[in-house]
């Protein structure tokens, strides 16, 4: 079994569906995207523990961090291991006591727990495979571009605009 570490991006809000999607890329290789479409609430905790924001009252995911951390337990990594019918799933590998745990979870849940805990989440290989998307390259203008550019904001003057 084949198994990528990838990195939270972000959540985007998909203009067209209005459907929020949560983003991981992989750290290496192709460094392909996994988009995950997930709901309202679960992209909220997400960017809430993204932005490290602190609740008056804990939110779910805090709560079950809080009941982890207490029962001497040590959320090891996040893993994302399999896409079925276009829905994906995943694992909380947990250590307590000493013995592993594994808990099949929701890819969203897991992700907005990792966040708070900083640790690592992994990817099957075969999910990046089968959703993960090549991003876009990236091309830098010229520095000669940016030189023309800045020439022309620093020799403009409102009267040029004048019709």
């Amino acid at each position: 079994m084949n198994v990528k570490v990838v990195d939270l991006l972000g959540i985007r809000l998909e203009p067209t569906a209005r459907v929020h999607v949560l983003l991981l890329q992989e750290q290496d290789g192709d460094h392909r995207i996994l988009p995950i479409f997930i709901g309202p609430s679960e992209a909220e905790a997400i960017s809430l523990a993204i932005d490290h924001v602190t609740t008056p009252r804990p939110l779910t995911h805090d709560l079950l961090q809080s009941v982890i951390e207490e029962l001497g337990g040590t959320l090891r990594l996040v893993y994302v291991n399999d896409l079925q019918d276009h829905t994906f799933f995943a694992e909380l590998h947990l250590e307590v006591g000493g013995a592993p745990h594994v808990i099949s979870a929701r890819p969203s849940d897991s992700v907005a727990l990792a966040a708070r805990v900083g640790c690592p989440i992994h990817v099957a290989e075969s999910v990046l495979d089968a959703a993960g998307q090549i991003p876009e390259p990236t091309v830098e203008p010229p520095e000669e571009l940016f030189e023309e550019f800045q020439a022309f904001i620093d020799n403009v003057s409102p009267d040029d605009f004048a019709a």
